[in-house]
């Protein structure tokens, strides 16, 4: 699966690449270390599930095809891990959890001198794997999750080739049981929530 997403984010990379070479347009490659913050989410229903989550960190990479000097359309990879903690009246569990991201957006820069804001909105799909040797709970399963990606930040112009880009990264989607979702082990908290994903790192332009 990994080798899949990873694949995927570079198929446009490449296309990328030889539209360039026939048009001269400005491409660029970042990669930056990312934390991953997700609120308490208590669910509506009876009994009450309670899921909260540990902070999480990873790796976040990321592609850039500019449209034009100010507009671009983005592909996105990134891998977080983090534990998720389940409790109900009558049981509990903690999954250790492996966060995989395939999104693309648009991104919207707004350069002054040597800062450059930006803006992206988008959407793509999360993967939720967890680690069953490091889980309480073994019948957990990889579970997928719709998304919605918006956000900001800024890049500072190093040099003509090299950006710091600082951001923050936001994914709107519905909560995961890892397919615990049978009594007693019923973790399904069914709230749709916004976690927070700030990073720092280099991009490359070429």
């Amino acid at each position: 699966m990994k080798k899949l997403l990873v694949l995927l984010c570079l198929l446009p990379m490449l296309a990328g690449i030889c539209f360039a070479q026939d048009e001269g347009a400005r491409q660029d490659v970042n990669l930056s270390f990312m934390g991953v913050v997700q609120p308490f989410l208590p669910s509506k229903s009876t009994p009450v599930v309670k899921q909260e989550s540990t902070l999480g960190t990873g790796l976040y990479l990321g592609y850039r095809y500019l449209l034009t000097p100010n507009g671009a359309l983005e592909a996105n990879y990134s891998y977080s891990h983090f534990t998720n903690k389940f409790t109900t009246s009558s049981a509990n569990a903690r999954v250790y959890t492996g966060l995989q991201e395939a999104t693309a957006a648009y991104v919207r820069t707004i350069p002054f001198k040597r800062f450059n804001p930006f803006l992206e909105i988008g959407g793509g799909v999360v993967f939720f794997t967890p680690n069953r040797v490091k889980s309480t709970s073994y019948d957990t399963e990889q579970t997928y999750e719709l998304t919605m990606l918006f956000g900001g930040g800024i890049a500072y112009e190093l040099s003509p080739s090299w950006d710091l880009r600082v951001q923050y990264r936001g994914q709107y989607l519905n909560s995961t049981n890892f397919g615990l979702s049978h009594p007693p082990f019923d973790f399904t908290v069914g709230r749709r929530y916004i976690m927070s994903q700030p990073a720092i790192g280099f991009a490359y332009h070429f």
